[in-house]
């Protein structure tokens, strides 16, 4: 895990580059030391392949990764009710979504049988699984009762 007493690392989700925040200032509105993209500021990233992998190997907070299609009618149903729960777990835990449609060799390593599919990552592994599409409230009481 990349999360020492004082700072985390924080992978940007647009250029994969690492950064370290220090935790007191994680509600400031980081933002990416090589690109200048925010890395906390409650909104939904996009990953791609490379940067799913370093994310959830190398972040120092939770990671709650939507796995999803275009095509899918409750995976675009649930996005506005995920983007809600960003902004309420945000800043303590980070939330993403991965086009399985784009990346099947991850959906198929991260074992998604379905989709919407929700999975927190934390310390590197997987902390809990939720299927289906969910309200902002399932999903933030969900990822809460893994954190407890």
């Amino acid at each position: 895990m990349a999360q020492t007493i004082d700072g985390a690392r924080l992978t940007c989700a647009t250029c994969g580059q690492g950064n370290r925040v220090p935790l007191a200032r994680l509600d400031q509105g980081p933002k990416c030391g090589s690109c200048g993209e925010p890395l906390l500021n409650g909104a939904v990233a996009e990953l791609d392949a490379g940067t799913h992998d370093k994310v959830i190997r190398a972040d120092g907070l939770p990671v709650l990764v939507d796995y999803w299609a275009p095509w899918c009618g409750p995976c675009r149903a649930m996005a506005p009710e995920f983007a809600k729960a960003a902004k309420v777990l945000a800043p303590g835990v980070r939330l993403m979504k991965l086009n399985t449609e784009g990346h099947p060799g991850i959906s198929a390593r991260a074992g998604i049988r379905g989709i919407p599919a929700l999975i927190l990552y934390r310390n590197g592994r997987e902390a809990g699984r939720l299927a289906g599409a969910r309200p902002a409230a399932d999903i933030v009481a969900f990822v809460r009762g893994q954190l407890a």
